[in-house]
């Protein structure tokens, strides 16, 4: 995928020049050895300011949540109380859909965090020389392999042995048969989740940078207005995925 140039990179390049021009003065014996390429760096350090985001999100709407008589009541306006309350609302009503209400509550920290961190990397898409996290596949595909290795675990916790045991299938005969093609649909779910949030994402962000520059003022609006669309829809589905293949290895037989 094309490189995208955004204000991270200008930072990491001017860092970069001003350590090559303070080693050049030292002497060649103290010449500080740079990366030659801080591109691959740059999603890294775009999804560590998501976190400085989220958490300091968290801490601010927290402080807000102690007061528990003050707390039921809403805020009269839109506030980031409110659009965190009504976010992370949707996303559980969406979990407790997919699974019982007790299995919801019980992995929410997961679903709700990764959905956080997929709508405000995604978010920032929208925003001309924002670096852009999941536009990378280095991230999208951490993000799918917490998930992959975490509902997994999940299932093994909650069935032991027997959830590998039921990737061979109810007759026995066939297992021979269902077994590699179950590990193969299952080892499948992260590089799809990781590729489709990946594709749109950066997509997406190259298709808002183009129109910025041919037009900077009226025409990106609609590209903009469907670009929050896509923020939204690429959010709901890696949430979804994630909500399935959690309920899914942590269902029991009556379920």
């Amino acid at each position: 995928m094309p490189e995208h140039t955004s204000w991270l990179t200008f930072l990491m390049e001017h860092i970069k020049d001003t350590l090559s021009h303070n080693a050049a003065l030292v002497g060649e014996g103290f010449v500080v050895h740079t990366p030659p390429s801080w591109h691959s760096f740059e999603p890294i350090l775009a999804s560590l300011l998501i976190v400085l985001v989220i958490l300091g999100i968290a801490r601010l709407v927290g402080g807000q949540l102690r007061d528990m008589d003050k707390a039921v009541v809403p805020d009269s306006k839109l506030t980031l109380r409110t659009f965190i309350e009504a976010f992370l609302g949707y996303v559980y009503n969406m979990a407790k859909d997919v699974m019982d209400a007790k299995r919801a509550k019980k992995y929410f920290p997961v679903i709700g965090a990764s959905a956080l961190f997929v709508f405000f990397s995604n978010i920032v898409a929208l925003l001309p020389t924002f670096p852009v996290a999941t536009s990378s596949l280095n991230i999208t595909f951490g993000c799918a392999l917490v998930v992959f290795v975490l509902f997994n675990f999940y299932g093994l916790m909650t069935h032991g042995l027997g959830y590998i045991a039921h990737f061979a299938g109810p007759a026995w005969y066939l297992s021979w048969l269902i077994f590699p093609i179950e590990v193969i649909s299952l080892c499948v779910r992260p590089i799809t989740l990781a590729v489709r949030l990946m594709l749109n994402m950066s997509v997406d962000h190259l298709i808002l940078g183009i129109f910025m520059g041919l037009i900077p003022l009226l025409l990106p609006l609609p590209v903009m207005l469907l670009g929050v669309i896509v923020v939204l829809v690429q959010t709901l589905v890696f949430t979804m995925l994630t909500c399935i293949y959690i309920g899914l290895a942590t269902e029991h037989e009556a379920h």
